[in-house]
């Protein structure tokens, strides 16, 4: 009895601790994952309630630039003091993210919740955000670096949650890119509308003062509940291993677990012309996989001429992710540092059975808009009463974290057919694929990989160059060939190794090919 009492004395003490700082916190609840996973469970068994949206006048008027005025006072951050290393702070409710999101703080196998008060924020004067009432909520909430850190822990943060279920990391060069979800359900299906689950409470547990902290998080949708766990580590990049159990309320035909997003809008591959003053602007350039037999796979990405779905089949993925290879700031030259963004590998925990890693690419005009989706589906369908248990780590770094031994596709180029100095043929197309590294870089005197060469419809050519790229990098070489005879705008679907003594020396690059 005298146990209990001091413990609830020693939670209320840390509770009127983190008041101090500003925050107002509610009363306290038990909680743990297992408590969250079973408030998803009953959840699933009942219909679904949309969030409400507070204050619809006021929220409409905070547009993207009003809402950039507006800053969390860090005097106010979660875990600013005591053992914890990272602080956490808070996004305010706008116009583009109007649903709000409830905040918990977790000690000692409770929580309490975060009371959204419109004094936690900066803002102007004549902000309308100031109109809003106590308790309106939260819209999301970031994680920053840590107290005792290299950087300005005030201004700078490595991960954060905002909008449905997306999330983000920082890399080890110090810039966001590419985004996560919690699920991607029904992504470019024919006939039926996406459906953008949300995370509806985030409940964020004391660090200890390592490099790790959890956050976990609660997610609602019509046709799935879901409870989530975010035990993320700060090191030269972003390591998250993330368990989730999943409800299903509803039949979902596109069952998207694990999705990476992006944004790929041109490169050396294939550029309009004069779309842009810069050689290349995407932050990501292609999807890596990592098979359940052993192959390492590298496939460009596109800007197709309408929405594209690939599917590739596995069983036990070792692995996939939307990589940033081209780290030449020249091949940029933006402020806005393309070349730092960080690569996102999913590495699968636990056998994941059979399925398929499915990449889906949008056309775009602009960078403004995330347009590659990469995922994982499971070959058994998304029923209604199942439940899904999926566990995984995402790696945000420069590069993927089991790069093969194998020589690596760095640049994938198009051109005209035929040969210079004479009339080019009529419906041919020449590529130019890179490699590097792997056993290309010793081979001996003489020697030349062999290409292995495979295309869905179409002929190669006898016009086929093997050669070292004349820049002096041991190892760097590019494969020249021509495909003719593709009739029709269908996509055609291309395969490449390269080859030394019968043996494969290179990662299979895929790409597919829009005839125009």
């Amino acid at each position: 009895m005298l146990a209990g009492i001091a413990a609830t004395a020693a939670i209320g003490r840390a509770a009127a601790a983190w008041a101090d700082g500003g925050l107002q916190l509610g009363e306290p609840a038990a909680f743990s994952f297992d408590v969250l996973k079973e408030t998803a469970k009953r959840l699933a068994g009942a219909p679904y309630a949309a969030p409400a949206l507070p204050s619809p006048d006021i929220v409409s008027r905070i547009v993207y630039e009003t809402w950039g005025q507006i800053s969390f006072n860090t005097e106010d951050a979660l875990f600013a003091e005591g053992l914890g290393r990272f602080p956490v702070t808070f996004f305010h409710l706008g116009k583009f993210f109007p649903k709000p999101v409830r905040m918990h703080a977790v000690q000692g196998g409770q929580s309490r919740e975060i009371i959204f008060d419109p004094r936690y924020f900066l803002m102007p004067a004549d902000s309308p955000a100031r109109q809003l009432p106590t308790g309106s909520g939260f819209a999301g909430v970031r994680i920053q670096e840590a107290r005792d850190g290299a950087l300005d822990w005030r201004k700078n943060d490595w991960a954060a949650f905002l909008g449905a279920s997306y999330f983000r990391a920082i890399g080890e060069l110090h810039q966001y890119g590419a985004s996560a979800r919690g699920l991607a359900l029904d992504t470019a299906v024919a006939g039926r509308l996406e459906e953008f689950p949300d995370f509806t409470n985030f409940y964020m547990a004391e660090p200890d003062g390592g490099d790790t902290i959890l956050v976990y998080a609660l997610l609602e949708g019509p046709s799935v509940v879901g409870a989530c766990k975010f035990a993320m580590t700060r090191g030269k990049g972003v390591v998250m291993e993330i368990e989730q159990a999943l409800f299903l309320r509803r039949a979902v035909s596109r069952f998207g677990l694990a999705p990476l997003t992006s944004m790929y809008w041109f490169s050396e591959t294939k550029k309009p012309m004069a779309a842009d003053w810069r050689p290349e602007v995407h932050d990501s350039d292609g999807l890596a996989m990592w098979t359940g037999r052993g192959e390492h796979l590298w496939r460009p990405l596109n800007n197709p001429p309408h929405v594209i779905v690939s599917a590739f089949g596995d069983e036990n993925p070792k692995g996939f992710g939307l990589l940033q290879r081209d780290r030449v700031f020249d091949h940029y030259l933006d402020g806005v540092f393309y070349d730092r963004r960080p690569s996102l590998w999913v590495e699968p925990l636990g056998n994941w059975g059979k399925g398929t890693v499915q990449l889906i690419e949008l056309p775009t005009d602009d960078e403004i808009h995330d347009n590659i989706v990469a995922l994982w589906v499971p070959e058994t369908p998304a029923a209604p009463g199942s439940e899904v248990a999926l566990a995984y780590r995402l790696h945000w770094l420069a590069d993927e974290p089991y790069p093969t031994d194998l020589a690596r596709c760095v640049a994938t180029r198009l051109g005209m057919g035929g040969q210079p100095g004479q009339p080019r043929p009529d419906g041919v197309r020449k590529f130019l694929v890179e490699f590097l590294g792997g056993p290309l870089v010793n081979l001996p005197y003489g020697v030349k990989p062999e290409m292995v060469l495979d295309a869905s419809r179409g002929v190669f050519t006898d016009y086929k160059i093997m050669e070292p790229v004349p820049d002096g990098v041991p190892g760097h070489w590019r494969a020249q060939f021509d495909l003719a005879d593709v009739r029709g705008t269908d996509p055609v679907e291309m395969r490449l190794q390269l080859t030394v003594d019968n043996k494969v020396a290179t990662e299979t690059w895929l790409f597919q090919y829009h005839p125009f």
